[in-house]
């Protein structure tokens, strides 16, 4: 019996009945980044509804402005007034307080696309301007990728292009319908002659969702 127990303590010694160190545990799948801080405002128009989905995180400037004409309502009444038609479904569409003195706010801070990460793609919502930091209350939603209104610092002169600020998420049609709308031949001046909008279309209300 003595000899048995003395075998045994030798087996339990030996380094082949050493425990086997434990496997790592699997690393923890990668995680997607989560998406931008965003929020959604329905424009009620007199054709139809449109959902911008706004970019608040990655163009906060230009998306605060839009929300205080939304939250003060000075976007209540306004229209979609012009209608650039590029080509045939193409272009853009504009609407906006038209620097009304009992709407309009103060010009902000110009937001390039090479500082947002946004770009003209279909359904893009910008905001309009002259010089950059002009823009206030008046806005432009492209129908077509429209590249050449990105900022493109390889050209010269005013190459900062517009401040794109969110898409449009539903009523693209609404979009497509105004755009193909028809315009005035003889309203408006250089660039803007003939695509002012016979009938504006009414923005009867803007409001977040």
């Amino acid at each position: 019996m003595m000899l048995r127990f003395a075998l045994l303590a030798a087996l339990i010694s030996t380094p082949a009945f050493a425990q086997e160190p434990a496997a790592a545990p699997p690393a923890p799948a990668l995680q997607p980044a989560p998406k931008p801080a965003t929020v959604r405002v329905d424009l009620e128009t007199s054709e139809g509804r449109i959902v911008l989905e706004l970019e608040k995180e990655r163009a906060p400037i230009t998306t605060a402005n839009f929300l205080r004409y939304v939250d003060q309502k000075r976007l209540n009444g306004i229209t979609f007034y012009r209608a650039s038609k590029v080509a045939p479904g193409y272009g853009f569409i504009q609407g906006g307080v038209r620097n009304d003195p009992k709407r309009v706010l103060p010009p902000i801070k110009h937001e390039p696309t090479t500082k947002t990460g946004l770009t003209h793609s279909d359904g893009t919502i910008t905001m309009a301007r002259n010089a950059p930091g002009t823009a206030s209350g008046d806005f432009v939603i492209t129908v077509g990728a429209i590249p050449s209104m990105d900022a493109d610092p390889k050209q010269p002169g005013d190459n900062l292009g517009f401040a794109a600020f969110g898409h449009v998420v539903e009523g693209m049609d609404i979009v497509r319908h105004i755009l193909d709308e028809p315009t005035s031949p003889t309203q408006g001046t250089g660039v803007m002659k003939g695509q002012f909008l016979v009938a504006p279309v009414k923005i009867v209300s803007a409001h977040r969702e």
